[in-house]
């Protein structure tokens, strides 16, 4: 099936900064002053916030991170956040070295880690290993509806599309109208035989789509440049039109042949 997933973090793109210059200056000049770990840090986390649009600048979150890591290796979610970088920018090796560092230092103790890994992992096409990763990260937040999304995305990639629809079908327990997982549900359900089930669950997530605001799309790509949210919503639309679209292909087809 010529189906399009669209998972809960996508868009591997880096953006410019909006904020006023005069942010940069006092930030500076305040870090001269006092150059420490938790300031660097603190900074690095404000500028890749997808939520504070103003701020948003990856080219000043990797550089204070690397100025944290100077000064204090030993941060907590330190290697987890520059791996978050090295993501976006579609260095999966680098980011896997460092969410390998991150984990060895500190465990389960940031347990989003594991989470992290599994991005990385499945957009490695280390399926498998990716879905491990993802089910360590749900023992600590059973409910996470993107974490589960994805958890399907990298069941469906490895072939195992029944375990995938399982999961989906526990997302929508909770979350009976999100797009994303109603989208993975269909595609699931398309690739083990259940066509009519599938058109139920792509129709259902092109209604819920509709509703998608870019605050929401936000929620759901944090560290995204959020000068890109519109074009995101208009392309998870297009993802379940196209797959809608094939589900209903594949059922006339199956009618014709018999």
């Amino acid at each position: 099936m010529g189906y399009v997933f669209w998972g809960a973090v996508l868009f591997l793109i880096a953006g410019t900064a909006l904020y006023p210059t005069g942010v940069q200056y006092v930030e500076d000049a305040l870090y001269a002053i006092n150059p420490s770990a938790e300031r660097a840090l603190h900074y690095a986390e404000r500028h890749f916030d997808a939520k504070r649009s103003r701020l948003y600048d990856i080219e000043r979150t990797e550089y204070f991170l690397r100025e944290a890591a100077a000064l204090d290796p030993g941060l907590p979610y330190l290697y987890h956040e520059l791996a978050r970088v090295a993501f976006l920018r579609g260095n999966f090796t680098r980011a896997l070295a460092l969410i390998n560092t991150q984990i060895s230092l500190h465990g389960t103790a940031t347990p989003s880690s594991y989470y992290v890994r599994g991005l990385i992992e499945g957009y490695m096409g280390k399926y498998n290993e990716a879905a491990t990763d993802y089910e360590i990260y749900l023992e600590s937040d059973p409910e996470n509806w993107a974490a589960i999304n994805d958890y399907a995305w990298v069941l469906l990639k490895a072939n195992r599309a029944k375990e995938a629809a399982r999961e989906a079908a526990r997302g929508l327990q909770v979350f009976p109208d999100n797009p994303w997982l109603l989208n993975t549900f269909a595609i699931a359900l398309y690739e083990t035989g259940e066509l009519e089930a599938a058109l139920a669950s792509a129709e259902k997530a092109m209604a819920s789509v509709r509703e998608v605001t870019e605050q929401q799309w936000l929620t759901a790509y944090p560290g995204n440049d959020p000068q890109i949210a519109g074009a995101g919503i208009t392309a998870l639309r297009k993802s379940i039109e196209d797959n809608m679209h094939s589900i209903k292909k594949a059922i006339t087809e199956g009618e014709i042949q018999l």
